[in-house]
């Protein structure tokens, strides 16, 4: 049996306190709300009588759309009911059929694989994997490809969800598989290529657990720095990456691959951010000098010989080269850590947590660890009002982090003239010849 209502969805508000008002249809314990395009303030609704008060001073013309609203629907639920068994799909096709056509002409996967495609040309490539990876696993899930929005409801994603943790997945990547469905979702909606009435998130939780300290010790650091490693070996390089990564305050492997001569000013290390955009400028400590010497013979017109000369920057060749080489420098940098004796997993992101973590420990505040890595603390709204932080405390924090686990070297020869002002500090001046000078502390 069908039954249908007036009332008023108090599950959110908007911004002025009110609530839509919405005919509320019921079939076989599922319900569906059909909005009327009113929103009231709850004390403006009386949900006995079922009716706009008279404190609003719009009740009268608002009761007279409610009305019209509510009958219209009436009339469409009698008439699926005329023609044979009573569907919401039935409903939604006589109610919206402009709306319910352009649903049957695009699916799910056709309308991601359209925002995949717009994003890539605009070389978001790293955005459109993370779609990718979340479409595959819903059409994965339901077998079928050609599976339409209004399929995805509370009880589809239910039961997804409980599909997901049956294979193992953990919390955060249930959540973050959830996030970029619902982004999905509110495109297509902004499209028109599904009813708002359909949306299915609001009683959808998406979860996130605190995740578990992604770090090693300083003596663990110690140890993978010492150990002997074959010049050219795959392991020889995989140690330069992590070791350059945490010289430059835990730099992602993405932005140390994208590094060119040209980001080298005056003795540091200046570029955005992939993935922020943020600026930011790292002195260059003569642990990462020495490992830059190494390489500044390269041809590709890069810092390091990842990316093939000529690359498109960005585009999909180039994320594949990027995951390519993170797996395999983690893959090397694991054996390293077993011939060293170190636990846990060892990839490029743990060295990034192993950075802060030593600050941590040094006695530096959560407020400059964060400055130097780039990040939020605290207030957004008191940071707009708060100066940066002296870049040299920044400086000085990450010399201190740098040298509790890895001696400073007595010599350090670049390309270039590099002139030592105080200890451990450096400034750069691009010259044809290269010096040698001494590092004090």
């Amino acid at each position: 049996m069908v039954t249908y209502k007036l009332a008023l969805d108090e599950r959110r508000a908007k911004q002025d306190g009110t609530f839509p008002l919405v005919v509320r249809v019921t079939f076989n314990r599922k319900v569906n709300a059909y909005q009327t395009g009113i929103y009231l303030k709850t004390e403006h609704w009386d949900k006995f009588a079922l009716q706009v008060t008279k404190a609003n001073t719009n009740a009268l013309a608002l009761s007279s759309k409610a009305t019209e609203e509510y009958l219209k629907i009436q009339k469409a639920i009698l008439k699926v009911e005329s023609e044979g068994e009573f569907t919401f799909d039935a409903l939604k096709d006589i109610l919206y059929p402009t709306q319910v056509k352009k649903m049957k002409e695009k699916s799910f996967k056709e309308f991601a694989n359209d925002v995949m495609n717009d994003m890539k040309k605009v070389m978001r490539t790293g955005g459109a994997y993370v779609y990718q990876t979340a479409v595959n696993r819903l059409i994965d899930y339901c077998d079928d490809e050609a599976i339409t929005f209004s399929k995805i409801d509370y009880t589809f994603l239910e039961k997804f969800k409980n599909s997901l943790y049956q294979q193992g997945l953990k919390e955060n990547s249930v959540g973050n598989y959830f996030r970029t469905i619902r982004a999905l979702y509110n495109k297509a909606i902004k499209a028109k290529i599904v009813s708002r009435e359909l949306y299915p998130f609001n009683d959808i939780p998406i979860k996130t657990e605190k995740t578990a300290k992604r770090a090693i010790k300083a003596d663990e650091v110690s140890k993978l720095y010492d150990y002997p490693k074959k010049t050219n070996s795959q392991e020889w390089h995989a140690a330069n990456y992590l070791f350059l990564s945490f010289t430059l305050r835990g730099i992602s492997f993405t932005d140390l691959a994208y590094l060119k001569p040209g980001n080298i000013k005056d003795g540091c290390v200046v570029y955005r951010r992939r993935k922020t955009k943020k600026l930011y400028n790292i002195r260059l400590h003569p642990v990462a000098l020495n490992i830059l010497k190494l390489y500044e013979n390269g041809e590709n017109g890069y810092l390091l010989p990842v990316f093939p000369k000529g690359m498109i920057e960005d585009g999909e060749e180039s994320k594949k080269i990027t995951r390519q080489w993170i797996k395999t420098t983690n893959k090397y940098l694991n054996r390293i850590a077993e011939q060293s004796k170190v636990g846990g997993n060892i990839t490029t992101y743990v060295i990034r947590h192993t950075w802060a973590t030593i600050a941590k420990r040094l006695g530096y505040s959560n407020e400059l660890i964060a400055e130097g890595m780039g990040h939020e603390y605290g207030n957004k709204i008191t940071n707009i009002y708060l100066d940066e932080f002296d870049q040299t405390l920044i400086e000085d924090m990450n010399d201190r982090v740098i040298t509790s686990v890895i001696p400073c070297p007595k010599r350090v020869v670049y390309q270039g003239k590099y002139v030592l002002k105080e200890p451990n500090r450096i400034s750069l001046h691009i010259n044809l010849s290269s010096i040698k000078f001494h590092c004090t502390r």
